[in-house]
């Protein structure tokens, strides 16, 4: 007789029940946390999604100028160029833009969005993100310095504000814009000089080289003369700095009177004199010019030949 495994006999002595679940088991009722969480679920991916750069068409009356654009000055030349080619192939890169209350703010691409009203255009496409301040300044310093739109003050002012409000330190604003540290500096010594200096600057009466040799002196009024002068005599960068350094050695000197006082013009005809004698003797030679057009001149000598060859060439 074969006896019985009793497996079998233990799956004999079970009911249906226990191999198929009721759908009687009792279900956790949703509590407010639940709710709460999923809300909260829902929300997130809600803004996830908000955030995600996705591009579309804009009303171009719908857009206005960012206030923190470091650019101030558009060339309008330059700007109806663009616009022609716009009405052609239209706009190739898009605008970046962010909600405001009933408008949207330009935070890269105010050249484009300006030209694109000049060629009549109703929609632009752009893509829509959210910012903070200071990636908006950012964002446009960035795209403003790689594009070389900036003229030298609105890109000077636009590194000290990003160093003074926002705390970003030279090394860090150097890497970020891919500048070297010295070229963040000395564009922002340039906003040292006088105001008038600056809007000569800005309006390419000079150049920032012509800027950067006036620095050293410290008289607005002196810096706003020296600069008309560079513009209305057409001096170069080199001739500006000798009158810089003139000027500050005659300002380290006991104060003169007006009559005794050395024309800038005669200073810079002196140096000249000083370079022809110097080719001629094949040796230094400096002109020390005093008040009342008295002065004297040094010839260096450096052996008995040398003093003899020099002599030779005075007699004859």
């Amino acid at each position: 007789m074969v006896k019985k495994n009793g497996l079998g006999k233990g799956l004999e002595g079970l009911g249906v029940d226990a191999l198929i679940p009721s759908s009687k088991v009792p279900v956790r009722k949703k509590t407010a946390d639940d709710e709460n969480k999923k809300a909260e679920e829902k929300k997130v991916t809600e803004e996830n999604e908000d955030n995600v750069s996705r591009e579309t068409l804009v009303k171009v009356s719908m857009i206005q100028p960012n206030k923190n654009q470091p650019r101030k000055n558009f060339d309008e030349d330059a700007l109806q160029e663009l616009a022609e080619s716009i009405k052609k192939v239209g706009i190739i890169q898009p605008l970046v833009l962010q909600k405001k209350d009933k408008y949207y703010e330009i935070i890269a691409g105010e050249r484009r969005w300006r030209a694109s009203v000049l060629a009549g255009l109703k929609e632009v496409p752009a893509i829509i993100k959210e910012y903070s301040e200071k990636e908006v300044i950012e964002i446009a310093l960035i795209e403003n310095i790689q594009r070389e739109d900036l003229n030298p003050i609105e890109e000077a002012s636009a590194y000290q504000r990003l160093i003074k409000e926002f705390g970003l330190k030279q090394d860090e604003l150097a890497e970020r814009v891919s500048k070297s540290r010295v070229t963040i500096t000395n564009s922002m010594r340039l906003l040292k000089l006088d105001k008038r200096v600056q809007e000569m600057l800005i309006d390419m009466m000079i150049t920032s080289g012509h800027a950067r040799a006036i620095l050293p002196i410290e008289d607005k009024d002196y810096q706003y003369n020296l600069a008309m002068k560079i513009f209305d005599e057409r001096l170069s960068v080199r001739e500006v700095e000798k009158l810089v350094r003139i000027y500050l050695e005659n300002k380290e000197k006991p104060e003169k009177t007006q009559g005794e006082q050395i024309d800038e013009n005669f200073a810079v005809q002196i140096e000249n004199m000083e370079e022809t004698l110097k080719n001629s003797f094949g040796t230094k030679v400096s002109i020390k010019a005093k008040s009342n057009n008295k002065g004297k001149i040094e010839i260096e000598y450096y052996s008995v030949e040398d003093l003899e060859r020099i002599y030779d060439m005075l007699n004859r």
